[in-house]
């Protein structure tokens, strides 16, 4: 039974257990996508990506502490405000993908006011992949978008985890 009177279909002792397991899981997905589907990621895929690490490293050490340690509630917190982060980049993207905002010159290889030879080395080193456009849809929604709303899921989760803990 919670502290409230009602069981809970999972132990918030377990929410780092399984927000790693997640994150580890929505990697693995981007990982089969990119080398897998040969679907290259562009600059902010590779930044969503960054979220997931620091939840993993933030689960780990939730791990750590241990159930009984007055930092673990904290540390699930924290990995919320990952996810948080997580879900804040991937609406970004979708807003540089349907153009609804332009993105930065590293994500969509932006030109202005170069020099020759800085012109080249930009041409020479320009991402393969622009962020505006979609690498791949499903029902109208972008890998981008599926991740920001499994971001938002997982951040939801870690608070719940954060509210619960005791």
């Amino acid at each position: 039974m919670s502290r409230h009177g009602q069981q809970s279909f999972i132990d918030p002792r377990h929410v780092p257990w399984l927000t790693a397991g997640m994150s580890l899981a929505a990697l693995c997905a981007a990982w089969l996508a990119q080398y897998g589907f040969g679907l290259a990621p562009c600059h902010l895929c590779y930044l969503q990506r960054d979220a997931y690490w620091a939840a993993i490293v933030l689960s780990v050490l939730a791990i750590v502490l241990g159930p009984r340690s007055p930092y673990r509630r904290w540390a699930v917190a924290l990995i919320g405000l990952a996810f948080l982060t997580g879900a804040g980049l991937a609406l970004y993207h979708v807003g540089v993908e349907q153009k609804w905002w332009v993105g930065s010159e590293a994500c969509i290889g932006g030109i202005a006011g170069l020099s020759g030879a800085d012109l080249e080395a930009a041409i020479m080193n320009a991402p393969v992949t622009r962020c505006d456009e979609a690498a791949f849809e499903l029902f109208g929604i972008s890998m981008a978008g599926y991740n920001g709303l499994l971001s938002l899921a997982l951040a939801a989760f870690a608070f719940w985890g954060f509210a619960r803990a005791r």
